[in-house]
């Protein structure tokens, strides 16, 4: 074999092998590349346009991090999580100081049910924020009154507590919450916490715990974006029923939201023995296409240790 057709020979082999590992590496995870919930052909062309644009503006200033921030952020609100991912990875490699590229590149390994890399990265953003003065945190997808009711050290704490409780942590997922806590200063921010709170607790055998947790949660709160979590913490303190609730959230139909409610009456079911009712609620959920959804993700680690 002269020496033109043993390098064709290798080339080839090797182009082969780098597909099927490309093959595999795309198969292991099928959450990477799944068809995202569905949206509108109106939704869809708007997040399109938008990350366009945010890649134009990261052209154009190629040293921002925050422009590259943005470019990841707008892969991932149309389901390209893959890419979004890749984009944070590289962008790390050139601001591996700036810990809003790893909180953002957790949350996306959490979509992607990638919890222990999620666990890995926010732990690196909590270090890396440590000691520093918290920053709001611009909405990707704006609120009905395009408020932005979160910040950076929030989101670092809320989606590690998250993580950890995904993987059955317990103990961590306390701490990280109680961490979220301290920076949960406006009324959003500490119902989205508080709920979590109540999900963790009951799970240490720490019910009089829980109920504390309850204790500055009451009527005529002025909450902008998360309403469905304040109104699971009404459920628990027993203002409404879960009975109640999940009717006023079938009429609300199909979303993100939605299943944050519905997973939080089931777990309120599953706490209070009636398991059977829980588990129904699980099935309904894991029926449906908002695989992304917080809740969902938390009623899909559950069923998994229930079986």
């Amino acid at each position: 074999m002269n020496a033109v057709i043993l390098f064709t020979f290798l080339l080839t082999a090797t182009s082969l092998s780098l597909g099927q590992t490309a093959s595999r590496s795309k198969s292991t995870n099928p959450f990477l590349d799944r068809e995202p919930p569905p949206v509108s052909a109106e939704a869809k062309r708007d997040m399109e346009s938008k990350l366009v644009k945010a890649r134009e503006r990261y052209r154009a200033n190629l040293n921002d991090p925050e422009a590259a921030i943005w470019v990841g952020r707008r892969l991932a609100y149309p389901g390209r999580f893959r890419e979004a991912i890749a984009f944070y990875t590289d962008a790390i490699k050139k601001f591996p100081q700036d810990a809003r590229l790893y909180r953002h590149r957790g949350h996306r390994y959490i979509t992607t049910r990638q919890f222990a890399l999620a666990i890995k990265d926010l732990k690196t953003a909590a270090g890396l924020t440590k000691g520093r003065p918290d920053e709001l945190e611009p909405d990707g997808q704006p609120n009905a009154r395009n408020v932005p009711t979160s910040t950076l050290q929030f989101n670092i704490w809320y989606h590690l507590g998250l993580a950890y409780y995904l993987t059955g942590d317990n103990p961590k997922a306390l701490a990280a919450y109680r961490e979220c806590l301290e920076v949960s200063n406006s009324p959003d921010r500490l119902v989205a916490t508080s709920h979590w709170l109540y999900m963790t607790l009951p799970r240490l055998h720490r019910t009089g715990a829980a109920a504390r947790v309850l204790e500055p949660i009451g009527p005529q709160m002025e909450i902008i974006e998360n309403t469905g979590y304040y109104r699971l913490l009404l459920m628990y303190k027993g203002v409404v029923s879960p009975e109640s609730l999940r009717a006023e959230d079938l009429k609300e139909g199909n979303s993100p939201g939605s299943h944050s409610i519905l997973y939080g009456i089931g777990n309120w079911y599953l706490y209070n023995g009636r398991r059977t009712e829980a588990t129904r609620i699980s099935e309904q959920m894991l029926s449906s296409d908002q695989w992304t959804s917080f809740g969902y993700i938390a009623a899909e680690a559950d069923m998994k240790r229930l079986r």
